[in-house]
C-alpha cells in the first residue's frame, strides 16, 4: 500500500512539475513577445519623424543590425521604397503582407514570420504614415523551442530536484499517515492511540467499532450455537430414550402409549425449535427484501385469536380483541408471525383463568398494536434481556410449557424489519403488556 501511494505521489508531482514548467515557458514566451512588440512599436514612433535620408546616412548611429532591427518603408501600393537589410529593387510587392494590410486598414498591424535563413522568428510592427505609406520595423527573436533548448539544463535540473524532494516528502507523509492505521491493525483491542490525525480519527473509531461488533457477533453466534445444541439435545435425548425402551420391548400397554405420547411431544418441540431457528436465520439476512402490502391489523389479530382459542381454553384463559380497524403497510406473513408469538407467550405465561387482550388503534399519527396479559409478569432486572435468543426468566416453566426461547427474539427482528418501535411494560404477579408502534407509511399505488 505504501509503495502504491508513493508511486502515485511521485507520478502526480512529476506531472505537475512538467505541466508547470511548460505553462511557465509559454507564459514567459507570451510576455516576451509582448515586450518585443512594445519595443519595436516604440522604435517606430521614434523613427517615424525622421526622413529616409537620415536612415541611410545615420545607419551606424541607429545600430540597426547590431540591435537586430530591420526598417522597411512601403508605398501605399505595396512597393518597397526602402529596406535597411536588402536592396529594395530586388524585393517583391508587400501589399499582401498581413501586417501591411492591417496597417492600411487600421493604422497599425503586427505579424510573426519564420525566417529559414536565420532560423529565427521575426516580429513585425507596421504603422501607416500621414502620406499613406507604411513604416515597418522588424526584430529577430528566438522561438520557444530555442528558448527551451537554452534553458533545458536548468529546467531539467530544477525539475529533478523538485521530484526528489516530493519523493522524500511522499515517503515521510505516507508513513506518518498510515502509522495510526498500522498501529490499530496490530492492536485493535487497545483503548487509545498516542497520536492520531484529527481527520482520520473518525475512520479509526469506525474500524474499532466494526471490530468490536464483529467480536460481539462472533460471541453471540458462539453462544447461539451452544444454546441450539443444548436445546436440540434435550428433545432428541428424550425421543431416543423412549424409542429405545419401546424397541427393546421394555414398554407395553399403557407405558407404550405414554412413551409414544412423550416422543410425540418431544418431536413437536423439536419441530418448533427448528422452525424458529429457520425463521431467525431468514430475518438475520439484512439485505433480504420483503413484499409489502396493505394489512388490516385488526382483522389479522382476530384471525390469530381464533386460531389460538383452543390453546387458551385449555388453561381457561379469555381472549379479547379491542380497538378499531387499522391499516398498515407491512409483510402479512411476518405480522402474522409477530402476533402469533406475542399471543402464544401471553397464553403460555398466564395464570389459570386469566385473560389476554389484543388492542389495535391509532395514536399520534401511528398505528399501535398492544398485547396485554394478566400473567406472571417479568422482573425488572430481566426486562432488558427478554428479547435475547434462548433467554428465559423461568427456565423450568418455559420448558414445561413448550417454549423454545426464540419467540420474542423473532418479534424483535420483525419489529426492526418494519422500522417500528416496541415498548415493554411488566410487573411480577400483575401481567405484561407489549406495545408496538407502526409508522403510517404511504401506501404504494400498485397495491
Amino acid at each position: 500500500m505504501k509503495k502504491k501511494i508513493n508511486i502515485h505521489f511521485i507520478t502526480v508531482s512529476a506531472f505537475a512539475v512538467l505541466i508547470t514548467a511548460l505553462a511557465s515557458m509559454l507564459l514567459f514566451y507570451g510576455i516576451f513577445q509582448d515586450q518585443v512588440f512594445d519595443d519595436i512599436r516604440a522604435y517606430a514612433h521614434v523613427i517615424q519623424p525622421l526622413d529616409k535620408q537620415f536612415w541611410e546616412q545615420e545607419t551606424n548611429l541607429l545600430r540597426l543590425e547590431e540591435d537586430g532591427l530591420r526598417i522597411t518603408l512601403i508605398a501605399e501600393d505595396g512597393t518597397v521604397k526602402y529596406d535597411s537589410s536588402m536592396d529594395e529593387g530586388q524585393m517583391d510587392n508587400h501589399s499582401r503582407r498581413p501586417e501591411i494590410q492591417e496597417a492600411l486598414k487600421k493604422g497599425e498591424g503586427t505579424a510573426i514570420r519564420w525566417s529559414a535563413t536565420s532560423s529565427l522568428h521575426t516580429l513585425y510592427y507596421a504603422q501607416r504614415l500621414p502620406d499613406g505609406a507604411v513604416l515597418r520595423v522588424g526584430k529577430d527573436s528566438q522561438n520557444i523551442a530555442q528558448i527551451l533548448r537554452h534553458m533545458a539544463v536548468l529546467v531539467v535540473a530544477l525539475s529533478l530536484v523538485i521530484v526528489l524532494l516530493c519523493a522524500y516528502l511522499s515517503h515521510f507523509l505516507t508513513r506518518r499517515l498510515l502509522w495510526p492505521i498500522e498501529k490499530l491493525a496490530s492492536a485493535l483491542d487497545s483503548s487509545g492511540q498516542d497520536t492520531i490525525y484529527e481527520e482520520i480519527e473518525p475512520f479509526i473509531q469506525m474500524i474499532r467499532q466494526q471490530h468490536d461488533n464483529i467480536l460481539n457477533h462472533a460471541k453471540m453466534r458462539q453462544e447461539f450455537t451452544a444454546n441450539v445444541s443444548h436445546e436440540l439435545k434435550t428433545p432428541l435425548t428424550a425421543i431416543s430414550g423412549y424409542a429405545e425402551l419401546i424397541a427393546n420391548g421394555m414398554a407395553a400397554g399403557e407405558d407404550a402409549r405414554r412413551f409414544a405420547s412423550e416422543i410425540h411431544l418431544s418431536s413437536d418441540r423439536l419441530l418448533s425449535l427448528i422452525n424458529d431457528i429457520i425463521k431467525l436465520a431468514e430475518l438475520d439476512e439484512a439485505e433480504q427484501d420483503f413484499d409489502l402490502e396493505q394489512v388490516e391489523l385488526h382483522r389479522l389479530a382476530q384471525g390469530c385469536l381464533d386460531m389460538m382459542d383452543v390453546q387458551a381454553a385449555k388453561q381457561g384463559i379469555c381472549l379479547k380483541l379491542k380497538g378499531e380497524p387499522c391499516t398498515i403497510v407491512a409483510n402479512r406473513a411476518l405480522i402474522d408471525e409477530l402476533l402469533y408469538n406475542l399471543c402464544s407467550n401471553a397464553i403460555r405465561y398466564n395464570n389459570q383463568g386469566g385473560s389476554v387482550t389484543v388492542t389495535t388503534a391509532e395514536e399520534n399519527g401511528r398505528v399501535m398494536l398492544s398485547v396485554k396479559d394478566t400473567g406472571i409478569g417479568i422482573p425488572k432486572e430481566h426486562q432488558e434481556r427478554i428479547f435475547e435468543r434462548f433467554y428465559r426468566v423461568d427456565k423450568s416453566r418455559s420448558k414445561q410449557s413448550g417454549g423454545t426461547g426464540l419467540g420474542l427474539a423473532i418479534v424483535k427482528h420483525i419489529v426492526a424489519q418494519h422500522s417500528a418501535d416496541m415498548v415493554l411494560e411488566s410487573e411480577p404477579g400483575i401481567g405484561t403488556e407489549v406495545r408496538i408502534f407502526f409508522t403510517l407509511l404511504e401506501i404504494p399505488s400498485d397495491l
